[in-house]
């Protein structure tokens, strides 16, 4: 999704080290670079190629179509009542999967290693997966106990998983003669759970998306095919539950305005491309709201009306006003990087614990190999991750974030008259928390710690005796007389 990673050696992420910064191409490299892509502008789509938007490390603070924290930005389309399910839903699986896969070293890698557009073509003669295991990524993520899940129907590369006649460079018109988005949706819809496709509007192999002044008539080409393959994928393949763009923003566009500037960084804050191209998002948002009036999008395609807000390798903050999501890899890449051991079990719980007590949903990575195979150890930590939902879910899903505020106790979420408070620190044996507006009538720990609650005016005191078995995540769940959705968010200590 954005900058490539170094080559340095991959590690498992912890949720407290986020945005870490990764080395930038060097200019001179760059420009050879788009040499290469340039002397190839006119062949035939089937030899221009283009890679996915994640990376193996933490990409850097300013790569495109990064957001933090989204707190402070509009979602245009949240009163859609659609919205229902993807709020409830809080756990999906991302799938990074494509020609990337071959090479093993992340879906940079044609960006990264400068590999020229007919030889990063020649991969799709190499690719092809088993059709039975990309089946089973359905039912992985069902038993991961997620709701729905999301595909790289086609990343920056500009390979495409989905037939398109306008296109030969697709996994239907070379060696896989499958079409791959048509096997997933189907898995998922059987699995029960929701349908969930990635696009990227950009697409490497076209020169006019770097020069789109210079090369306009070559970035109305890439736009054609954007406009055409979006309208493909949302009338060939059924309902589709969620639509999440990539790299469509305006200030994607133009990295810098000639080739004497060419460098990878995006266009500086508040600036955005001003020339004669357009995306005509407006058009695009037509064709989508036709087709699927029931999709939601997400906020990286220009002038697309979004209904929620994307973060990547970023918690951010406490926002339960405008509806977010955070893209987060298993283990520390996007697209698939060779065997890597996952984040920790207990790692993984904290971090869906903080994002969906900052009322997000956790969108949880992983990159196939070429074959189609998810990584034993990768399959086993989801299974993990399920069996502890299967236990503790009812905190989890169909919940809002807070009332009480994230702080170093952990964080809290809430249904109807109940409140969960997730205490993450495993030493901590009273959690002082602000008084609230209603009275606790019950208490629970769902873990098994016996628990007191002490209420006065000044304050909510809980009272752990724990156990020796839990260090992950001690929940309490308190009943109050009214509705806990009432309470406004407290901030704690």
């Amino acid at each position: 999704m954005h900058q490539p990673p170094s080559t340095k050696t991959i590690h498992t992420p912890n949720i407290t080290d986020l945005m870490h910064c990764m080395p930038r191409i060097d200019r001179r490299e760059f420009c050879l670079a788009l040499g290469a892509l340039s002397s190839v502008a006119m062949l035939p789509s089937v030899l221009r190629a283009n890679t996915s938007p994640m990376t193996q490390d933490q990409p850097p603070a300013d790569a495109p179509g990064i957001d933090q924290a989204s707190a402070g930005q509009k979602v245009a389309a949240i009163d859609r009542g659609n919205m229902q399910w993807w709020r409830g839903a809080r756990f999906g699986m991302f799938i990074h999967f494509g020609l990337y896969a071959l090479p093993a070293r992340g879906e940079w890698v044609q960006w990264r290693e400068q590999i020229p557009v007919r030889e990063y073509a020649k991969l799709a003669g190499q690719f092809n997966p088993d059709k039975a295991h990309v089946e089973q990524w359905a039912d992985i993520a069902k038993e991961a106990g997620m709701k729905y899940t999301v595909l790289t129907a086609r990343h920056h590369d500009g390979f495409a998983l989905f037939d398109d006649p306008g296109n030969p460079f697709t996994s239907v018109s070379t060696a896989a003669r499958q079409d791959i988005v048509a096997v997933y949706a189907a898995a998922v819809r059987k699995a029960g759970l929701r349908v969930g496709l990635y696009y990227s509007p950009l697409d490497w192999r076209f020169p006019g998306f770097f020069f789109p002044n210079l090369q306009l008539e070559n970035a109305e080409q890439m736009r054609a095919q954007y406009h055409r393959q979006i309208k493909q994928l949302m009338s060939e393949y059924g309902e589709i539950d969620a639509l999440w763009f990539d790299g469509g923003e305006s200030d994607w566009l133009s990295f810098n305005h000639d080739m004497s500037d060419a460098s990878f960084p995006k266009l500086k804050p508040g600036q955005h491309y001003h020339g004669q191209f357009s995306w005509q998002g407006a058009e695009v948002n037509r064709i989508i709201r036709d087709l699927q009036p029931q999709v939601v999008v997400n906020n990286r395609a220009a002038d697309v009306p979004p209904d929620y807000q994307t973060r990547e390798w970023a918690v951010g903050d406490f926002d339960n006003t405008t509806p977010w999501e955070t893209a987060f890899p298993l283990a520390g890449y996007w697209g698939y990087a060779g065997d890597r051991d996952p984040m920790s079990l207990k790692d993984a719980i904290h971090l869906l614990a903080n994002v969906v007590g900052r009322d997000g949903n956790l969108l949880l990575n992983v990159g196939p190999r070429a074959d189609g195979t998810i990584q034993p150890s990768h399959v086993q930590r989801l299974k993990e991750i399920g069996t502890w939902l299967g236990k503790y879910g009812e905190s989890i899903y169909e919940t809002r974030g807070g009332p009480f505020m994230p702080g170093k106790y952990g964080v809290s979420t809430h249904r109807d008259q109940r409140i969960y408070v997730h205490v993450l620190e495993s030493k901590m044996e009273t959690v002082a928390l602000p008084p609230i507006p209603a009275n606790v009538t019950r208490s629970t720990s769902l873990t098994g710690e016996t628990v007191r609650v002490s209420q006065d005016s000044a304050a909510l005191n809980l009272h752990i005796q724990r156990s020796r078995g839990n260090t992950m995540d001690t929940i309490i769940a308190l009943d109050l007389d009214r509705p806990a959705t009432s309470i406004q968010p407290m901030a704690t200590t």
